[in-house]
């Protein structure tokens, strides 16, 4: 059973302006994969507060896989990744790369996406974009490796072999 923790990444969102459609979108998307999602909040853009959460939600509550939503692009408030990358201790890029490549099938924005995929201890974190479209989208492309990269991070030492 994977648990999970699903954080939006919105300034309007954590004001109450916005409603969270991505973050309730992904919840449903993970609860149909049958993980167990133990924290979901929306917080604002800044880089302090996401690393924090982000800490939080792995080193404090060892979650196997925490969600951001939100933040991914190149607008100036656009810190998600900034964040990530300054807490996590192995990037994996071939997920990331798979995002990308998979939604720039669909849209010419996908080449802007700074998403990052990284480890923090034993936990998998993963940035999405903030549309609710491009967030189910961009983890249903990984969803197919989920499942094993989580069961390497924590230690499994059995083969690799499909």
């Amino acid at each position: 059973m994977i648990t999970a923790g699903v954080i939006t990444v919105s300034d309007k969102g954590s004001r109450g302006e916005r409603d969270d459609i991505s973050g309730r979108e992904i919840i449903r998307v993970l609860q149909e994969m049958s993980a167990t999602v133990i924290e979901y909040e929306v917080i604002p853009d800044e880089k302090e507060i996401i690393k924090q959460k982000l800490t939080e939600y792995t080193d404090g509550k060892k979650l196997d896989l925490v969600i951001t939503t939100g933040g991914t692009g190149v607008s100036p408030r656009d810190l998600t990744p900034d964040a990530t990358l300054e807490i996590i201790e192995k990037e994996i890029p071939g997920m990331a790369e798979v995002m990308r490549r998979e939604s720039g099938a669909k849209t010419p924005h996908a080449m802007i996406s700074r998403a990052i995929v990284g480890i923090r201890g034993q936990s998998l974190i993963i940035n999405l974009p903030g549309s609710p479209k491009g967030a189910v989208e961009n983890l249903s492309f990984i969803i197919p490796a989920l499942e094993h990269a989580i069961d390497k991070i924590k230690g499994d030492e059995t083969d690799c072999g499909l």
